[in-house]
């Protein structure tokens, strides 16, 4: 028996303004959009309820249209690992899609947000029938990847400011991430949720970053001044990382 998350009882069809915030829809041909835009469903998911779970097959690919979600696993000593957050404009999941197995991961949401989905044979379908679609999957790809590959850098470090700094460098990602900007809505409770660490450290940590005016705290989220300044404090760093071993 197949049991209906709430954000599933919740679905409906977007509005105008949700779909301006869908970033792949732009790279359809406007035949390809027109078959797809009506088939795409959104969620209003309540602070606490999966998105995906692990061991769940999967039905839709999914992504951030408004808040914030984590995505996380259990380690084999059953202690919660977090990977990422997904901001607004965040799709995730298609390596799952594209392979059409089980979630490795939980995703969740940190606050009250708007999901949208899209049913996976539409995904298969546009894999197989647009040019733009792809080049669209194979860039979040490559730079998911490469995300990756830095925070397990960075990570062997075990510094709490640096790793404050990588998971914001990752939440300003203008690829994956589209729909931030240069503003981020997040708490420090939700961001020090995504680190792992305590809400006063990570206080500590953005406070370093704001002497150093990379970034600037303002009422309800995080301004980065310079992104350019919070990519090279991580290289400085995971070099360091490189010497010292």
């Amino acid at each position: 028996m197949v049991i209906e998350s709430p954000l599933y009882q919740r679905r409906r069809a977007p509005t105008a303004e949700e779909l301006a915030g869908i970033p792949w829809l732009s790279h359809l041909q406007p035949s390809e959009r027109e078959r797809i835009a009506p088939e795409l469903v959104v969620g209003d998911a309540l602070p606490g309820d999966y998105i995906c779970r692990m061991g769940r097959p999967v039905n839709y690919w999914f992504g951030v249209v408004e808040g914030l979600l984590k995505m996380s696993a259990d380690s084999a000593q059953g202690h919660p690992i977090t990977f990422t957050g997904v901001p607004p404009g965040g799709w995730f999941g298609e390596g799952t899609a594209m392979k059409r197995e089980p979630y490795r991961y939980n995703i969740q949401a940190l606050r009250k947000s708007v999901v949208a989905g899209l049913p996976l044979e539409s995904f298969h379908w546009l894999l197989d029938h647009s040019l733009g679609f792809n080049r669209f999957v194979m860039n979040q790809l490559n730079e998911r990847l490469g995300q990756f590959i830095a925070a397990r850098e960075i990570d062997r470090m075990n510094n709490p400011d640096v790793r404050v700094a990588r998971s914001l460098a990752a939440l300003f990602n203008p690829v994956l991430y589209p729909g931030v900007g240069e503003v981020l809505r997040i708490t420090q409770q939700e961001l020090a949720y995504l680190v792992g660490l305590s809400r006063q450290r990570v206080n500590e940590a953005l406070r370093s970053l704001e002497r150093q005016q990379i970034i600037r705290v303002e009422y309800g989220g995080l301004r980065v001044l310079s992104a350019e300044a919070l990519r090279s404090t991580l290289l400085g760093s995971a070099d360091t990382g490189r010497e010292r071993r």
